[in-house]
């Protein structure tokens, strides 16, 4: 099979002496990463405090503009924050509890530091509603649509659910929200570079994540997009100097917030994040999230295709529309399994209610899954468990 992104597999040294499936966890590190941070070192090393006005500050939006455009977001529209939960904490400082609109509802299938998040809210006035899933896979989009109504603040959702890969049906959720008043804040942390996601063609409000998994931009980047007009009208209480429209004039008392990115900001920003995440993004935009997806569900196809012949479950949707990249897979000694392909340099990840979690990316060759799973035959063998058996 003539495989056109798989020229860039020589820019991601992990993949020379390793099977690397864990692309929904942490994306292998691009090669141009030692030359990014080493170009960090000799800016602070050779500029010092003059590294700020020459090219520390700005990067913040040089790298949200690059996010940006992954998503199709309008340029300076996109903020750069430490990880999603204080994405989430940006965006419900933004807001008060303790009038009647001050629902927030979600489904148990978000990622659960994001729940653990809007649980907390609950004591500044917040009535969290979950919708539960029936068979850890799908969520309910009618239950969902059916708990917005007219007391509804936020619906924090995500794109891709973390454990199963389902996607959710995005466009008529914000259709219903926007509907009753209500405001949705996107998650695609498992979707953003390997799904195609356009936050205006969805009409989000907010849509949040980070570099580190598909992207391959490293930790300690996240997103946060605002939809513009709405930015205007928001005041976070969640804030810091960053975010003062004159940061170096070191005014006293209240902010006076500027203008995005930096309305959404609080303190000094992580610059050495900002490197790391340069290199993978550019690739992501030069390989094409659109390339990237057709490959994708390929790839997790050939995995659902091996899983049943040989009778494990699959706690994956299987229509590869409403797929992301990855497939869970509940063969027998699931755990122990995951354990000795890590062993065997085969990067995969466990986890409960799901099974092992196969993630490959643009970057993997179609044998690689074959492989994978012979690994699994083998360890399961070595275990003395038949062929087929649950």
């Amino acid at each position: 099979m003539n495989d056109d992104l798989l020229r860039f597999r020589a820019e991601f040294p992990i993949l020379e002496r390793s099977t690397y499936m864990i692309s929904n966890s942490l994306g292998a590190m691009p090669r141009g990463v030692y030359d990014s941070v080493h170009s960090y070192c000799d800016v602070w090393a050779n500029r010092g405090v003059r590294a700020w006005e020459e090219k520390w500050w700005m990067m913040a939006v040089e790298v949200g503009d690059e996010l940006g455009a992954i998503m199709n977001a309008p340029p300076g529209t996109v903020s750069l924050q430490l990880n999603v939960t204080s994405c989430q904490a940006v965006i419900a400082s933004c807001f008060d509890f303790k009038g009647k609109r001050n629902k927030i509802v979600y489904s148990d299938m978000n990622f659960p530091s994001v729940m653990y998040f809007w649980e907390g809210q609950r004591s500044r006035g917040a009535r969290v509603h979950m919708v539960p899933t029936d068979d850890g896979v799908h969520v309910s989009t009618q239950r969902l649509l059916e708990a917005i109504d007219e007391d509804t603040l936020l619906v924090p959702i995500s794109h891709v659910v973390f454990r199963s890969s389902y996607i959710k049906d995005v466009k008529a959720i914000v259709e219903k929200a926007h509907k009753v008043g209500a405001l949705v804040v996107l998650d695609c942390f498992q979707s953003m570079g390997n799904v195609p996601v356009d936050v205006q063609a969805l009409n989000v409000d907010f849509c949040v994540g980070g570099v580190l998994k598909w992207l391959c931009g490293g930790a300690g980047t996240s997103y946060l997009y605002v939809r513009p007009d709405l930015a205007k009208k928001l005041e976070p209480g969640f804030t810091g100097w960053f975010a003062h429209e004159n940061p170096f004039n070191f005014e006293i008392g209240a902010s006076k917030y500027g203008e995005q990115p930096f309305r959404f900001m609080q303190g000094t920003s992580n610059v050495p994040g900002f490197y790391t995440a340069l290199p993978g993004l550019k690739i992501i935009r030069e390989a094409g999230v659109e390339n990237i997806r057709a490959k994708s569900k390929k790839m997790t196809t050939r995995l659902i295709e091996l899983a049943d012949q040989r009778g494990w479950k699959v706690n994956a949707p299987r229509d590869p529309e409403l797929r992301g990249g990855t497939v869970a897979i509940d063969m027998p000694n699931a755990y122990d399994v995951c354990q000795e392909l890590l062993r065997r340099d085969v990067l995969v990840d466990f986890r409960p209610k799901a099974g092992v979690r196969f993630s490959p990316h643009f970057y993997n060759k179609m044998e690689e899954i074959d492989l994978a799973i012979q690994t699994v035959d083998e360890i399961l063998s070595k275990m003395g468990v038949a062929a087929g058996a649950r």
